[in-house]
């Protein structure tokens, strides 16, 4: 990507978006094309259609998504289906139309099977029934994919999926009705110990196990792919398979290690109680990044620093 060209990063404000902004700008990039949900609703095909007629972005990073945890996507399933849809569907269009020269769509782990080989392959795409809790979200982000594909077979453009895994950092959402795993063990562990609580209950067994990503690891990924020389990105926008890469650090954890983590890094001195009534989820989910490795690139935060920074970011910005 040349450092004067036009990049349109939808969803800036958002946790992989704001991410997206600043490595952009860290890396000298001048003229980055950003719109909030006020000025610019990517759910309105005409809307979106005009803004990249107007203002014909070279390279597009898709970060603009509904997104949330078990309990959010259970609760609003419709939701989740027709955002991200209309959304994804939108952009994807308009950027053939106007030409963009490469766009990266983020997608997520969810989209495999819920009883997945571990780890779990770009080939096991639509092996297998669908985790249901999350099924709609899921659906959404295959279309996506399948949709890069498609342009690329029909139009020759240069649209790749990218599938990080469980993410978390600076402007996650730590609301507990609708975050993640993570931001919400930080946020409730945070308050049991300003309050002085004896036990934090965790959801579930706390026997599944989950992969972490820093956001900050996920930008540099995503610049590192669409800065890839034209036949190592042609390599993976092609081909017979989907046009689709998975992102992670290759290492998973349990809940309850989580859970025990961030226990600690909080500084909460009371006791973690699990409430077994509540869903599990997938068992495991961990990604096979041999891929990513392949081409050079690798993770390079470790969970404990992550969370660190992330809860000291959390403190510094007064988020709880």
């Amino acid at each position: 990507m040349e450092k004067d060209a036009v990049i349109y990063i939808a969803g800036h404000r958002g946790l992989a978006g704001s991410a997206l902004v600043r490595q952009l700008e860290a890396q000298g990039y001048t003229d980055l094309l950003t719109r909030t949900h006020a000025e610019l609703d990517l759910t309105c095909q005409a809307d979106t259609e005009s803004f990249f007629q107007a203002h014909r972005p070279a390279y597009v990073f898709m970060a603009a998504a509904k997104v949330g945890g078990i309990l959010a996507n259970n609760t609003f399933p419709a939701e989740f289906i027709y955002q991200n849809l209309a959304i994804q569907t939108n952009i994807i269009h308009a950027a053939y139309r106007a030409g963009v020269r490469r766009l990266l769509f983020l997608g997520s782990s969810c989209i495999y099977p819920r009883e997945c080989p571990q780890p779990m392959k770009e080939g096991h795409l639509l092996t297998g029934p669908l985790e249901p809790t999350n099924e709609p979200y899921a659906v959404a982000k295959i279309a996506g994919i399948k949709m890069c594909q498609s342009y690329n077979r029909q139009y020759n453009t240069r649209f790749v999926a990218v599938m990080p895994t469980n993410l978390y950092g600076p402007n996650d959402n730590f609301d507990l009705e609708t975050s993640h795993v993570l931001p919400a063990l930080i946020r409730k562990f945070h308050e049991a110990k300003k309050s002085g609580a004896k036990d934090v209950v965790v959801w579930g067994t706390g026997k599944p196990r989950r992969e972490f990503l820093h956001v900050d690891d996920l930008a540099h990924a995503g610049l590192f792919i669409m800065n890839l020389p034209d036949a190592d990105f042609d390599r993976l926008a092609g081909g017979s398979g989907a046009p689709l890469i998975n992102i992670g650090t290759g290492k998973d954890i349990s809940i309850a290690e989580l859970a025990g983590l961030i226990k600690e890094i909080t500084g909460f001195e009371g006791d973690i109680r699990f409430d077994a009534t509540k869903p599990d989820g997938t068992f495991q989910k961990l990604l096979d990044v041999s891929r990513m490795t392949a081409l050079g690139w690798q993770a390079k935060t470790d969970l404990r620093t992550g969370i660190q920074s992330t809860y000291q970011w959390c403190l510094d910005h007064h988020v709880f």
